[in-house]
């Protein structure tokens, strides 16, 4: 396997603002636990194993329940999210897997429903920050686990 340029060395100013923008997302309108679904999901979809895997340690540290997390991937057939919840998995797979004709009205009108309109903008950014680090991360190959210490994920105890 060809080892991959480390992004965040050849692009330190651009990574830090990037990095900074994510950090402010930890102040925005939308509660953590559901940020945390947000960038499991989107990472699942995007293919993204090392952003998959500091995504639910993340969400471990932050006391989300094991079962939780492994029905993330089946969330519609699962009772076990709010409908809050459910329409923020919604919003980010429509905006993950952007068709050609963009959101449906429907998709909108139900997620609408549970997020005001700060809200919702705010959510939005979160998919967008999420589905940046997932392309950056496969493009270079991020190894799952190799920035666990770095980032304190080693406090999961999911190693």
């Amino acid at each position: 396997m060809t080892q991959r340029i480390n992004y965040m060395q050849q692009s330190p100013e651009l990574f830090k603002k990037f990095l900074d923008f994510t950090n402010q997302l930890k102040d925005c309108a939308i509660e953590g636990s559901i940020r945390d679904l947000v960038s499991i999901r989107a990472s699942q979809i995007n293919g993204c194993a090392f952003c998959v895997d500091m995504h639910i340690k993340e969400a471990r540290i932050h006391g989300e329940r094991e079962l939780r997390l492994h029905h993330v991937a089946i969330w519609r057939e699962s009772t076990l999210f709010a409908p809050r919840e459910r329409a923020a998995l919604e919003w980010t797979e429509a905006l993950t897997k952007l068709s050609e004709h963009g959101v449906p009205d429907d998709i909108y009108e139900r997620v609408r429903t549970q997020f005001s309109e700060k809200e919702l903008s705010d959510l939005t950014f979160e998919v967008m920050a999420i589905n940046g680090w997932n392309r950056a991360s496969i493009a270079f190959k991020a190894v799952p686990g190799s920035a666990d210490k770095g980032y304190g994920l080693d406090k999961a105890n999911l190693a």
